[in-house]
């Protein structure tokens, strides 16, 4: 490798080795620096504001929203698939309204001609002949003779131009979808969750404002985004994944509310991950 080999710019593939200086040079990037917590959503976040929930709400597949925010999300979903539809029925009448145009020409336009060859078919016969056979001879002589009926690709003259038309807008999705999922929302169906405070003896700072805020309700461990934590549907209940597989799945019982518990009663929460990218 010569002296200016690494240095050169003249190549026309992003090297490794220049995506490795210009990261190193930029400071961006996490193949060399780990993301701070503050990177990473805690697991009582809401998923559209990612700030601490106040009145939590969980899906079935446990993403968890602010109440506030899921309903100011919902109603602007619904006023937007409200909007697109409307601008779909409009395109959609406006595309039959010019279809019927230009059926009803194309039928003037047949009954004009019948009229015409009514009126004097053999002359209209012979001036079809006459214009069909200039035609072809045409033909001839711009493909050296050939006789194929082409026509040569003229893109810069006018009439031969395409003509540029209005973007066709698709029919909208008129269901509500989970931000975070994709899958079908629906207000009911949100399950709330009720977070045990820890019990530390501090009153002046708020739950909000600490490090560790939640512990689990029947085991009293502190959760965070590294222990892993379901929700109990009936009491709304949060508790970690391993009170779940060593008590809670033994009887099946939902050990606040007293409940019968089935499979899909037991909501893992979706934590952050980690600080590495990939």
């Amino acid at each position: 490798m010569t002296r200016h080999g690494r240095n050169c710019t003249a190549g026309t593939v992003y090297t490794y080795h220049e995506r490795q200086k210009d990261t190193k040079a930029s400071g961006f990037g996490s193949q060399a620096i780990r993301f701070g917590k503050d990177a990473v959503k805690e697991f009582d976040c809401c998923s559209l504001t990612l700030q601490p929930c106040i009145d939590p709400l969980v899906t079935e597949d446990g993403h968890v929203y602010d109440k506030e925010a899921i309903l100011k999300y919902i109603i602007h979903q619904k006023k937007e698939i409200a909007r697109k539809l409307k601008e779909y029925d409009r395109q959609k009448s406006r595309l039959q309204k010019e279809a019927t145009e230009l059926a009803r020409a194309e039928q003037e336009a047949r009954g004009l001609k019948f009229a015409q060859q009514e009126s004097n078919p053999i002359g209209q016969k012979y001036a079809d002949d006459k214009a069909a056979e200039a035609k072809s001879k045409k033909n001839s002589q711009l493909h050296g003779g050939e006789g194929r009926n082409k026509e040569l690709p003229s893109f810069w003259i006018p009439s031969l131009t395409p003509q540029a038309e209005a973007t066709q807008i698709k029919k909208p999705d008129e269901k509500v979808r989970c931000p975070m999922s994709g899958k079908l929302l629906k207000f009911k169906d949100l399950i709330p969750v009720k977070f045990t405070a820890i019990n530390d003896r501090d009153s002046q700072t708020s739950v909000i404002s600490k490090i560790n805020r939640y512990v689990c309700a029947v085991t009293n461990d502190v959760l965070g985004n590294s222990v892993p934590c379901a929700v109990l549907r009936p009491s709304g209940a949060v508790v970690t994944m391993e009170c779940v597989e060593k008590i809670i799945k033994k009887d099946m019982m939902d050990p606040i509310s007293g409940k019968k518990l089935k499979e899909k009663d037991i909501i893992q929460l979706q934590r952050g991950a980690s600080g590495f990218t990939g």
